[in-house]
């Protein structure tokens, strides 16, 4: 067992938790298009999420890790199969070759362990399937726009659930996207061929995950590597797991001065590791290395929630915080909104944690020339030619950040 009780030996492992994230070096996985596809394969998966405040999650969260990234990037690596859309705790672009991993789900929905929707409608379902079968792909759209079936019309809420539940059955797959206007065809024409479709016995997903998130994470714990899994036969193998490796000396224990354990693999605590750089990290709420909110408080002492599912009233910091890394550390937080039609990136309030102690001086010039840089490639980034900003707290700060932001990026 180590126990980390020192602020270097903590720091230590906050950087093999970000080194294991590709948020440390420049480029960890390559740029363009290609970055991508190694990204979505180290990380595991990648979110989808719909609010567009600023630019949506999935685009962000590669944004963050690989130079030159285009949003249309996303569509494209599912359109040249290397990434599928499915729901992993959420719905996510995944690497293709986890394809099998999928597969537990769809049957569990399929044969009615879990459920989609409580109600199947089994005659609608066939109709649809039917219908992409002999013309071809079908848009969510063509179902909105009332779009004729054979013999009459179809209602389109009913319609759409069936579509969805044909989805996470595994049936249909999505095989194209325009934004989130999404095309379904039948699973045996999206899948590439060589796609491993046997189903994984509980012990293989075990591994699987445990594999997955120490590749991308570096820094696990127990209840994290079944984040949001609710199947307990999986919960259970994961750990029978883990104690088979600590006993084999695989992995090893780390126990936090707090009492929480996590395991890293053996000997990774004295690994090398990239330097820290003087880059700050404008972050996606649904950035993987935030996402699950207890390990990030509890590895990183920030206590982070994303605030657009709360009241305005009770809201402490804003709509959509985001949040800020740097020198690793997360020492902020940005609520802010891209305003596309006056290309303008807006600043309502800049957050920085309280217990950073305050800043010197030269700590002041450093924080204020990282973060005006990473705001002017954000800004860029949401296609936006301007940033304002309100204010800063501390209030000390407002006047300097301003004036740096005015200075780079206009307004």
């Amino acid at each position: 067992m180590i126990n980390v009780t020192h602020s270097k030996d903590i720091a230590r492992l906050r950087r093999l938790a970000l080194a294991s994230q590709g948020l440390l070096k420049a480029q960890p996985f390559g740029r363009g298009i290609a970055g991508a596809r190694k990204a979505v394969q180290h990380l595991g998966y990648v979110q989808i999420d719909t609010i567009s405040v600023v630019e949506r999650a999935h685009h962000h969260v590669l944004y963050s890790r690989v130079p030159h990234f285009k949003p249309a990037m996303c569509n494209q690596l599912l359109l040249n199969r290397d990434v599928f859309e499915y729901w992993s705790h959420a719905a996510a672009f995944l690497p293709m070759g986890d394809f099998r991993f999928s597969l537990p789900y769809k049957y569990a929905i399929k044969s009615g362990k879990t459920h989609w929707y409580k109600q199947r409608d089994t005659k609608l379902m066939n109709e649809l399937l039917a219908r992409v079968r002999l013309d071809g792909p079908i848009r969510s759209r063509d179902l909105e726009e009332g779009s004729v079936k054979r013999g009459g019309w179809w209602d389109w809420k009913p319609a759409k659930k069936a579509l969805e539940q044909l989805y996470m059955e595994g049936d249909l797959m999505v095989s194209d996207r325009e934004g989130f206007q999404k095309s379904y065809d039948l699973t045996e024409r999206v899948l590439p061929s060589g796609v491993n479709l046997q189903m994984p016995t509980i012990e293989e997903f075990a591994e699987h995950l445990l594999d997955q998130q120490l590749r991308c994470h570096g820094v696990v714990s127990l209840k994290g590597l079944t984040y949001l899994r609710k199947n307990a036969a999986l919960r259970k193998a994961v750990k029978i797991l883990i104690d088979e490796q600590l006993s084999q000396g695989i992995l090893e224990p780390v126990q936090l001065s707090s009492g929480e354990i996590f395991f890293i693999p053996a000997g990774g605590f004295e690994q090398p590791l990239p330097r820290l750089g003087d880059r700050l990290h404008i972050l996606s709420p649904f950035d993987n290395s935030v996402i699950q909110r207890e390990r990030l408080r509890v590895l990183f002492g920030y206590d982070y929630q994303i605030e657009c599912y709360v009241p305005a009233a009770k809201r402490q910091y804003g709509y959509f915080c985001l949040p800020l890394l740097f020198r690793g550390e997360f020492i902020g937080r940005m609520d802010c909104k891209a305003h596309r039609k006056e290309k303008r990136l807006e600043i309502k309030t800049l957050y920085l944690e309280a217990h950073t102690g305050g800043y010197s001086s030269d700590e002041d010039k450093l924080f204020v020339s990282a973060f005006t840089e990473a705001v002017a490639n954000f800004s860029r980034f949401q296609q936006c030619d301007s940033v304002t900003l309100s204010r800063v707290e501390p209030s000390h700060l407002t006047q300097p950040v301003q004036h740096a932001l005015q200075a780079c990026c206009g307004r």
